[in-house]
């Protein structure tokens, strides 16, 4: 006989809550995987995926579900809760829309983006965090730098830094220095973008906090970053509202030739 899954625990976050109500009610409805698949146009592994939380369903499915269930809106407006509140299990998928993306845009001003990191330069980070398990956080963020390589030129990258990152110390001169020199080069790779906004910029949209914008083949996510985690956006016009705020912070950003002098100009302090 099949293993059956025990639901997800509902109390965790809206997602959750979610995925518990939809295997309620397929449950409650007499339906198996198979024919609630076929109801929204899926395979019988992805209904299954949606009940465990591994996958996240999207609007036109919760229509679907809605008129087959009979639930008015109901799992339409789940849906769009679940998007807006916070998701205590978003590093998790993050990662894997990374996984996913052909194209990642990321701004940060305060760090150097993490597939741009050398490991000595992330063991600092890593360090500086809260005393869990150092050594597994690491390993985690050194598992997401070699599979974004491992793809090549299959993703690419378009990093937009301030120039705040580069003039913090971290972990030293010589970690520093090592970093500067990577950053340098990988500055070289074709699928590789990397621009600085210089302080003589001035004021932008960047002091709001850190963002990415992933381009999946069928649409485009967005992270938003704060305090004790961040926010995964999937609602299109959010999604899009980032994309701008993206575009803006890259307008006020020096070209990719003047961001590598910017960076080299730095390397040369720590040599």
């Amino acid at each position: 006989m099949p293993t059956v899954r025990e639901p997800l625990e509902p109390k965790l976050s809206m997602w959750h809550f979610l995925a518990f109500y939809l295997r309620f009610l397929r449950e409650r409805g007499g339906l198996s995987l198979t024919q609630t698949g076929k109801i929204i146009g899926v395979a019988r592994s992805s209904v299954c995926n949606m009940e465990s939380g591994r996958q996240r369903p999207q609007d036109y499915q919760m229509a679907k579900l809605d008129e087959a269930y009979g639930t008015g809106q109901l799992l339409q407006l789940l849906l769009w809760f679940a998007r807006m509140m916070h998701d205590p299990d978003w590093g998790r998928q993050l990662v894997k829309y990374e996984e996913e993306a052909h194209l990642i845009k990321v701004y940060h001003g305060q760090v150097i983006p993490l597939a741009l990191q050398t490991d000595a330069y992330t063991w600092s980070y890593v360090q500086a965090g809260s005393p869990k398990d150092f050594d597994a956080s690491m390993a985690r963020r050194v598992a997401r730098k070699r599979l974004f390589f491992e793809r090549g030129t299959e993703v690419e990258l378009w990093a937009v830094i301030d120039e705040s990152v580069l003039a913090r110390v971290v972990g030293g001169r010589d970690v520093m220095r090592e970093q500067l020199h990577h950053m340098h080069s990988m500055a070289n790779l074709p699928q590789v973008s990397i621009r600085v906004v210089p302080f003589d910029s001035g004021a932008h949209l960047g002091v709001d906090g850190s963002l990415q914008v992933l381009s999946l083949d069928s649409r485009d996510i967005a992270f938003s970053g704060a305090q004790n985690g961040g926010r995964l956006i999937e609602t299109p016009g959010e999604v899009r509202e980032l994309s701008v705020k993206f575009d803006r912070i890259g307008a006020a950003a020096a070209s990719l030739d003047t961001s590598r002098e910017i960076i080299r100009q730095y390397l040369e302090r720590h040599s």
